[in-house]
């Protein structure tokens, strides 16, 4: 259940890309009703197809809160307290996340909220990731398995990570893609200047990323955290192959969708390195 709540998260993003690269962001033009006087699309609707997309968007929403429901429950059962939190967060993001989507259908997709719902899915991509592996793990009180400064170093990969993310979204509230041919509001920047300024983001976290492999593989750690470290280098440099080719290619839907999928798999690559460079395990057992 674990994994399939993770794998649920990640798609959920994925539709929503879809459902914003169709224009049918606004196919349901009302919340929570898909339109006046009706939960469910209309034939008198004007939106066609794209009514069509939306709700079935948003009934993916049901299944997502499923996953995270049974996900709850599956730790609750293993009686271990303290991860009982961890398990609980995925719920609640799931729930947030409908108030946000029906927040951004009210305010016409303004790419500040259509933001906001992608960061907020990333969070829950993350601790979805974290929830994964914690459960495999002891309770005990977490101990590093690297050098002090790499652990500090891991956190700031962290840091820019969001950071990257956060510049992507302004990317994207820039661009062609509305959400809705009809409603084209952006954020107003020049996508060619926080295009790149994304881009020089991204090379700045590679950068980190080697650097912390090289730093990963000369102190001798643990297997799991330089397979962690390679992990995060591979899905970054597939990640940046991607975006320079849909930017040079002016932004092929296809290509925004496989963007928006390594954003989610570099959050869990990213999230599992964290996880790898600790243990939770009694003294004197540790992973290999």
């Amino acid at each position: 259940m674990l994994v399939a709540n993770l794998v649920a998260q990640v798609l959920i993003v994925v539709t929503g890309g879809v459902v914003r690269l169709t224009g049918s962001g606004l196919g349901c033009p009302t919340w929570p009703e898909c339109a006046p006087g009706s939960y469910v699309p209309t034939v008198e609707q004007a939106e066609g197809f794209h009514k069509l997309i939306e709700f079935g968007n948003r009934l993916l929403t049901f299944v997502v809160l499923v996953m995270a429901v049974a996900a709850l429950v599956a730790v609750w059962r293993l009686r271990r307290p303290g991860l009982r939190i961890v398990a609980a967060l995925p719920l609640v993001g799931v729930v947030l996340q409908a108030v946000i989507g029906g927040i951004t259908v009210l305010t016409s997709l303004h790419p500040a909220t259509v933001a906001l719902h992608f960061l907020v899915s990333s969070l829950i991509v993350a601790v979805s990731t974290l929830l994964l592996l914690r459960a495999g793990e002891g309770d005990e009180p977490p101990r590093s398995l690297v050098p002090p400064v790499l652990r500090q170093m891991t956190w700031v990969l962290v840091a820019v990570a969001a950071a990257v993310l956060v510049l992507g979204t302004v990317v994207t509230g820039s661009g062609p893609h509305s959400g809705d041919a009809d409603q084209p509001a952006r954020f107003g920047f020049d996508p060619r200047v926080v295009s790149w300024l994304h881009a020089d983001l991204v090379l700045l976290f590679l950068g980190l990323a080697v650097g912390l492999y090289v730093a990963l593989r000369v102190v001798a750690a643990p297997r799991r955290a330089v397979r962690a470290a390679a992990l995060v280098l591979l899905v970054t440099l597939a990640q940046g192959l991607v975006g320079y080719v849909q930017y040079a290619t002016g932004l092929p839907e296809v290509l925004v969708i496989a963007h928006m999928l390594g954003a989610c798999l570099l959050v869990v690559a990213v999230t599992a390195l964290v996880v790898s460079v600790r243990v939770r395990a009694p003294e004197g057992a540790l992973p290999a």
